[in-house]
C-alpha cells in the first residue's frame, strides 16, 4: 500500500470479495507446490532403481545348476554396483518384493520369498518367519519368548522375529 502513492495511484482492497479470491489463489498455489514436491520425490525414488538378479551369462552353466547367486546387481542413483550375497544380513517380505538388508539399508528385489529361499539355502540363509530369512553368519543370539516364538538378535543389534513353525529349521542349521 505504500508503493502505490509513490507511483501516483491508490490501492483499495475490498475485504468481502478480495479475501476469498486471495485465499483461493494461495490455496491453489500451495496445493500445486505440494503436488510437485511429492511428485518429484516419488519420481526420484523410482529412478533410483531396484535390485535384481544378475542375468544369465552368455555361455556356461544355466542359473538353476549354479545354485546360490554370489552377487546381486543394485541400481542406485543412476549407477549400478554389485552386492555380495554374504553381505546380506536378512531378507524381509514386503508385498511383491523382498527387501534385502545390507549394512543398515534395504534394497527391494522383485521375487517371491519361496524362490529366493530356495536359491539362498546353500549360502547359509534360513527362513525363520513367514516374512523373514536370516543369514546365519550375522546371527548373534536367540532369545526365546513365553509364547514359544523367539527373537533373533543380529550382530547389527536389530531384532528379527522367529516363529514356532520355523524354529526347527533354525535348530537344524
Amino acid at each position: 500500500m505504500l508503493v502505490y502513492p509513490t507511483q501516483g495511484d491508490t490501492y483499495e482492497f475490498d475485504w468481502i470479495t478480495g479475501l476469498p479470491y486471495e485465499y483461493l489463489k494461495d490455496a491453489r498455489t500451495f496445493g500445486l507446490v505440494v503436488m510437485l514436491t511429492h511428485g518429484y520425490h516419488w519420481l526420484w525414488r523410482r529412478l533410483q532403481g531396484e535390485i535384481h538378479l544378475l542375468d544369465a551369462p552368455d555361455h556356461g552353466i544355466p542359473p538353476q545348476a549354479r545354485g546360490e547367486p554370489e552377487r546381486f546387481l543394485v541400481r542406485k542413483l543412476g549407477r549400478e554396483f554389485l552386492v555380495s550375497t554374504h553381505d546380506i544380513e536378512w531378507l524381509q517380505a514386503s508385498g511383491n518384493y523382498v527387501n534385502l538388508r545390507v549394512a543398515g539399508r534395504d534394497y527391494p528385489l522383485r521375487i517371491t520369498m519361496a524362490a529366493i529361499e530356495a536359491r539362498l539355502q546353500v549360502a547359509g540363509f534360513v527362513r525363520v518367519h513367514r516374512s523373514y530369512i536370516v543369514n546365519l553368519d550375522c546371527l548373534a543370539s536367540i532369545e526365546p519368548t513365553d509364547s514359544g516364538d523367539a527373537l533373533l538378535r543380529m550382530k547389527s543389534g536389530d531384532f528379527i522375529p522367529c516363529s514356532r513353525r520355523y524354529r526347527d529349521r533354525l535348530r537344524g542349521s
